[in-house]
């Protein structure tokens, strides 16, 4: 691989690493989507204000490279929409089974070195490689 293939992907890693490291600095707080949207949607004191921010972002970064980018986003979704849903019910019960998400797991708690989240990445990534394979060999999908 050259530079070129590799320039996209080692910015947006920087970009995260700096705005999650960033943010742990100055609050001494995670940035876990999964804890953000829990903390929404139970109306978490002191907390749901800037975790609804944070989500809009997400949204609204999103938005923005549909409409600067639209070559980064694939062109169809080719699964059913409930098999979309019922895979976001699983990821939301599994990340409450794990205490957190990749997000906060793998970029802010591995950052942290803490075991818990080197364990818990190990395991969502164990569980992906998993699932991949079943479903392109096992499954024919």
């Amino acid at each position: 691989m050259d530079i070129e293939t590799l320039r996209g992907p080692l910015l947006g890693g920087l970009m995260i690493g700096a705005a999650t490291g960033g943010w742990f600095l100055l609050t001494g707080k995670t940035a876990g989507c999964s804890g953000a949207v829990y903390g929404v949607l139970v109306g978490e004191k002191g907390e749901a204000a800037w975790k609804f921010a944070f989500l809009i972002g997400l949204f609204l970064g999103g938005v923005g490279l549909a409409y600067y980018m639209p070559s980064a986003l694939p062109g169809s979704i080719h699964p059913s929409y409930l098999l979309i849903a019922a895979s976001g019910l699983l990821v939301g019960l599994g990340t409450r089974m794990a205490g957190g998400c990749t997000s906060g797991h793998g970029v802010c708690g591995i950052g942290r070195l803490s075991r818990r989240s080197i364990v818990a990445t190990c395991t969502f990534m164990a569980a992906a490689a998993a699932t991949v394979f079943i479903a392109r060999h096992v499954a024919g999908a």
